[in-house]
């Protein structure tokens, strides 16, 4: 990608918007220019196209509201007259890659359906506020930019019901989209229901049943939030076994430091005191043993065939399973597994039933651990306390 070209462009957008956009425009400024170009760079870090591809996206992103100069009316065809006049200025770009920003800055009409994960991407870019932490500030700013340049008024109530069935509607295009943006705009939808509800207190009854109704949340939210659980549960009781093992491996290496120093040089002297000095070891040995095994990691080959990811039986969601894997091909299976719901829960079930597995193994270990130690210091210390008494 060429970034000497992007940050031209970019220097002659943000002086395109300063001399020729009126201040009323609140929302379509360079600031919204700069928000959806920052979410096209964040949309194409995580899928990583064609450097053609990233380049058209983001140009796209800096020219897609230049029109604005001309009013909101049709502005999509004016931006594509001002890239044009950009691009005969340059000998970088070339005639077809013309044409590809130029059939993006179509696509963000209202009505288009996006046609391919290009169009689907700048319009995710487009959108992106939706899920950003800024979203309310910048809502607030497009009705303000109604009202100065279209005399539109909207009342709170109103805007901020037709903010939520468009937000509630709206879904993104791309995987990355979604990745980066789902999380925040669910946060902000459900401020905008807090929010009606302050408003309007005495609706607050029948705002939730219609809104149970319209929403129709998906199932795929509840089973992405059954995994997150899980999947949280399983690391939190990995990290406590982990920490008991640490426990018993620190008490038994105390306990059989401090017999060799100190008893080992007695039984010379005292020969009766060796078989309860070498159960105690033999027990401190034991235990050490088991909680070593209950920590020792376990990693398997770190390859996956085209196979497996054609047939959807891999797992990429484990390190283990892919840290031999090129790059390339470990990118192609993710974009594979992201694209696909049913591949991607497969892949996660997977991973949970193998996390639970391993956990199964670590506490077997761990509890075989406590055990021997527990009644080998009771036997042990039973001995010591036989002998001190007969002796």
């Amino acid at each position: 990608m060429n970034d000497l070209l992007i940050e031209t462009a970019t220097a002659f957008v943000e002086k395109h918007f300063l001399e020729n956009i009126p201040p009323s425009y609140l929302y379509h400024n360079f600031n919204h220019v700069q928000d959806v170009l920052s979410a096209a760079k964040r949309i194409v870090s995580v899928e990583c196209p064609s450097n053609e591809e990233q380049e058209a996206l983001l140009l796209s992103a800096l020219f897609h509201d230049t029109g604005f100069s001309g009013g909101s009316k049709d502005h999509e065809d004016r931006s594509v007259q001002i890239f044009r006049q950009f691009a005969s200025n340059s000998v970088e770009i070339t005639d077809e890659a013309i044409d590809k920003v130029v059939r993006l800055i179509l696509s963000t009409k209202p009505s288009h359906q996006p046609s391919d994960w290009l169009e689907g991407a700048m319009s995710d870019a487009d959108f992106g506020h939706l899920g950003n932490e800024n979203y309310w500030d910048r809502s607030n700013r497009l009705r303000q930019e109604w009202l100065l340049t279209e005399n539109q008024f909207q009342p709170e109530i109103q805007f901020v019901q037709a903010e939520l069935n468009f937000m509630v509607a709206h879904k993104y295009n791309t995987p990355s989209a979604r990745i980066l943006f789902d999380e925040g705009k669910e946060k902000n939808i459900k401020f905008l229901l807090k929010y009606k509800n302050t408003i309007s207190p005495s609706e607050e009854g029948k705002d939730k049943k219609k809104n149970n109704k319209s929403r129709e949340p998906e199932v795929s939210r509840g089973v992405e939030t059954m995994f997150r659980a899980t999947y949280r549960t399983h690391i939190n009781l990995s990290a406590i076994a982990d920490n008991k093992a640490n426990i018993m491996l620190s008490i038994s290496a105390i306990i059989i430091s401090i017999v060799v120093s100190n008893l080992l040089p007695q039984l010379k002297m005292n020969p009766r005191l060796a078989f309860p000095t070498f159960l105690l070891l033999a027990v401190c040995l034991l235990s050490l043993v088991f909680a070593i095994l209950s920590t020792r990691p376990k990693v398997t080959s770190g390859t996956v065939t085209d196979e497996d990811i054609k047939d959807r039986k891999a797992n990429l969601l484990f390190f283990g399973n892919f840290y031999n894997m090129e790059m390339e091909k470990f990118q192609e299976g993710m974009m594979e597994m992201i694209q696909d719901n049913d591949f991607l829960y497969n892949s996660m079930t997977r991973d949970l039933y193998f996390l639970g597995k391993v956990l199964a193994v670590k506490y077997k270990y761990l509890r075989i651990c406590y055990a021997v130690f527990m009644y080998g210091i009771i036997i042990a210390l039973s001995a010591f306390g036989y002998i001190y008494i007969t002796g």
